[in-house]
């Protein structure tokens, strides 16, 4: 089977050919992870990609998965990025420290979905409608050490705006 790369937004009918189903938006996975939690920094891809994880506009992030690391509590949020592309001069808008999560016990392997204790009050909620994203991790006095994971979302289009 091939594999299929695209920066479209993905929609599916269920391979409905008449058209009649409504379209659904498609689930995504992105991994993160945190090289010090009790830091305030830009969250990477890995402990070896340093790459920040940037999110689309128009993402809700539904749930994060914390696959290894620190015990402890954890805040994970976002900053808009403004301006980005070809030739434009890049800036941040608003930071929103505890937006993803919020003074999170984080253990590893758990899971925590959109109205779970400690999660942020933009968990399921759009992110930012007109901007990119870049995740971040807040200092959190409760924690120390390393931190990786999973955030599991969806782009949100004009039909699925008010979730």
């Amino acid at each position: 089977m091939a594999n299929a790369t695209t920066s479209a937004v993905w929609r599916s009918t269920g391979g409905d050919q008449t058209r009649t189903a409504s379209a659904g938006s498609m689930q995504m996975c992105v991994p993160f992870y945190i090289a010090n939690v009790a830091a305030t920094s830009n969250v990477t891809v890995s402990a070896t990609d340093s790459s920040a994880v940037i999110l689309p506009a128009n993402a809700v992030v539904t749930g994060v998965t914390v696959a290894k690391g620190t015990t402890g509590t954890i805040d994970l949020g976002f900053t808009p990025l403004i301006g980005v592309g070809p030739g434009q001069t890049t800036t941040l808008g608003t930071k929103v420290p505890q937006g993803l999560l919020a003074n999170a016990t984080v253990t590893s392997r758990v899971f925590i979905p959109t109205g779970a204790t400690g999660g942020g009050a933009s968990l399921g909620n759009v992110a930012n409608a007109t901007n990119l994203t870049v995740v971040v991790s807040t200092a959190n006095t409760g924690s120390a050490g390393t931190l990786s994971g999973i955030l599991t979302y969806f782009v949100a289009t004009n039909e699925t705006q008010d979730v």
